[in-house]
């Protein structure tokens, strides 16, 4: 008797697992890459001399009045960390934006413009390899839609998933590299950066820990796609014991 066929809801439900992971990492990886807060913290900056009738903590204020007069430059330098003012910024791949002080809105420049000449580079290489990361897991996407949707055959499906979990591990390298090259150049901006721009305190932000989980379910998707290639083989290679076993028995005793 012909053996029992791989159970098609089975094959299914992992394919749509694989899919399910898949089109998380490259939501995620498109939503930190087009994002600013890889890195968030504090500016410590000199607060400016409080103009007109402006009050309050963010300004310095003169000694006198008479704004005219010699006494003007003796203006009160409060001590310590008084006399300067945080600022939060955040910062991603393509700009970095700080609050202003005593203005509300942000304002914003190219991280590239920032980034010291020697890391540049390195940069520009992160960037090409996060574009790379989201072309191949779009790539995966369809592959695993079309397996899921349309296929001829088993075989058809097998060679379409082989070919998927591929260009997923491959997605899943690009992506690790890139994450940890922005790292680096990052951390040389906050050492080389311009003296306007470094730093006083910083932190990785939500967009870098995106990053990182689209880059964990990149490899989970991976993972299931390798896992059901592998099954789906193993099934077929234990059919075929089983139908060479069954095909010598009805040669040793055949049937009168």
């Amino acid at each position: 008797r012909m053996p029992a066929s791989i159970p098609e809801a089975d094959r299914r439900h992992r394919a749509s697992a694989a899919f399910s992971l898949s089109f998380l990492s490259l939501v995620f990886s498109i939503t930190a890459f087009s994002s600013s807060y890889w890195c968030e913290g504090t500016r410590k900056v000199a607060k400016p001399f409080c103009k007109g009738d402006s009050k309050g903590e963010l300004c310095i204020r003169f000694n006198s009045p008479e704004g005219n007069s010699s006494q003007a430059v003796q203006y009160i330098w409060e001590t310590g960390d008084d006399k300067f003012v945080e600022k939060r910024f955040h910062a991603g791949i393509w700009y970095s934006c700080e609050e202003m002080i005593n203005e509300e809105g942000e304002k914003c420049r190219s991280f590239i413009s920032l980034t010291p000449a020697s890391d540049r580079g390195v940069l520009w290489l992160s960037i090409v390899a996060e574009l790379l990361y989201v072309v191949l897991l779009l790539t995966g996407n369809i592959l695993m839609s079309v397996e899921m949707c349309y296929y001829s055959s088993v075989i058809d499906g097998l060679k379409i998933n082989a070919f998927s979990a591929v260009v997923t591990v491959l997605a899943g390298l690009l992506g690790m590299v890139a994450h940890m090259m922005y790292t680096t150049v990052f951390q040389m901006t906050v050492n080389l950066g311009p003296e306007d721009w470094r730093p006083h305190t910083w932190d990785y932000g939500w967009s870098y820990g995106l990053a990182w989980t689209s880059f964990a379910c990149c490899m989970a998707a991976a993972v299931t796609t390798i896992n059901k290639y592998t099954k789906t083989i193993l099934e077929f290679k234990h059919k075929r014991k089983k139908l060479e076993r069954s095909f010598r028995i009805q040669y040793r005793f055949p049937e009168h």
